[in-house]
């Protein structure tokens, strides 16, 4: 058998084709991940000036005027002086819980923003069990925060350790019994049936008017599970000095900053998914029907409308939770668990078993 020199050149070119779009296939795989990281992280920096601006309007005081214009570049600047600072290790602490819990609190969160529809087919998972997917995501913060009160061998860090997991398997068991009432109204646990399923009728086909006890509910747990004031026990200053992230610094303290801003961006976009209609144009269908096609465009404009709708209704529930946080007092210890055992479990199984009778009597 005799093999020419042209036909040798040919076979060698092929494969470099094909390793080629190899390369190119793992390159483009990469792009949407790396996009949701960037747009997220623009996201965070826009929060934390927000929350800068709101608070310094409702004391009445000047807010960051001086890093860039309006303040805009204050945030960047304390993420890079956070990074350039003397990295800190409890000398009688565990090393590896020290250093491990962060990065746990931080992926747990990232990986949640997978299942979440920012516009029509614009997810990076559609997964049937996306709700449920999160839900189970968002458990494992807890552990990352356990591992570094105990890592720390700081008593007042194990009991923020301790006080952050007693409070969100509180404030978790009503969450998740809201997002299985959003689910058998809606016959589906894919985040983009589920705006879907709101899309038929405008802002009145939202799940708000139908979950108005599951709204509250889900809003007040969700400001718990983020530990915002008024349920910011875990890291109270006055109680307990800074709880888990007593002895930390540097970036690493840094991830817990991101982590409680991306917490809060996450849940923000999980009720503009569960209970506002996503990235649906909310005005109802009979008034103008054709905006209401806007809803399924594919194209570039369809896309970027519906980013902007979703991001819209997203940072109005942001401004909610910000001027939340300065407006209430802090709760105790003892009031916040008597809040979550004693008043949102009982309301949250009294709302699935109405939605659930409704559902059945429906059929």
């Amino acid at each position: 058998m005799i093999i020419y020199t042209t036909e040798v050149q040919d076979i060698n070119s092929f494969y470099r084709l094909e390793s080629l779009k190899e390369v190119y296939g793992i390159i483009w795989m990469f792009v949407p991940i790396l996009t949701l990281v960037l747009g997220i992280t623009i996201g965070v920096l826009v929060i934390v000036w927000l929350e800068r601006e709101i608070s310094a309007g409702i004391q009445q005081r000047i807010g960051p005027e001086y890093a860039g214009p309006l303040g805009i570049l204050q945030a960047l600047a304390d993420g890079t002086k956070l990074l350039f600072k003397e990295n800190i290790l409890p000398s009688r602490g565990n090393t590896r819980l020290f250093s491990i819990g962060p990065s746990i609190a931080v992926i747990s969160i990232l990986l949640s923003f997978s299942v979440i529809p920012f516009s029509y087919h614009l997810i990076l998972a559609d997964l049937n069990i996306g709700i449920f997917l999160w839900i189970a995501i968002s458990s494992i913060a807890p552990v990352g925060l356990l591992m570094s009160g105990y890592g720390s061998n700081n008593k007042y860090s194990f009991l923020g350790g301790l006080r952050a997991a007693a409070q969100s398997i509180s404030y978790e068991i009503p969450l998740t019994l809201c997002v299985l009432s959003i689910s058998l109204l809606s016959n589906s646990s894919s985040t983009v049936d589920i705006v879907e399923a709101q899309a038929k009728y405008g802002f009145l086909g939202w799940n708000l008017w139908r979950q108005p006890i599951g709204f509250i509910v889900f809003l007040i747990s969700s400001l718990a599970e983020c530990e915002r004031l008024p349920f910011d026990l875990p890291e109270a200053e006055e109680e307990l000095v800074a709880g888990y992230q007593t002895e930390y610094s540097g970036i690493k303290f840094g991830l817990f900053y991101v982590a409680s801003y991306l917490n809060l961006l996450l849940s923000s976009l999980f009720v503009t998914v569960l209970y506002l209609g996503g990235w649906n144009i909310s005005i109802p269908y009979v008034f103008v029907p054709e905006l209401f096609e806007i809803n399924k465009m594919n194209g570039i404009f369809g896309t970027t409308i519906g980013i902007f709708i979703t991001l819209a209704k997203t940072y109005l529930f942001l401004f909610i939770s910000i001027a939340t946080r300065w407006t209430l007092p802090r709760l105790r210890m003892d009031q916040l668990l008597n809040l979550g055992w004693k008043f949102l479990l009982p309301i949250s199984l009294g709302n699935l078993l109405l939605t659930t009778s409704f559902q059945l009597l429906s059929l």
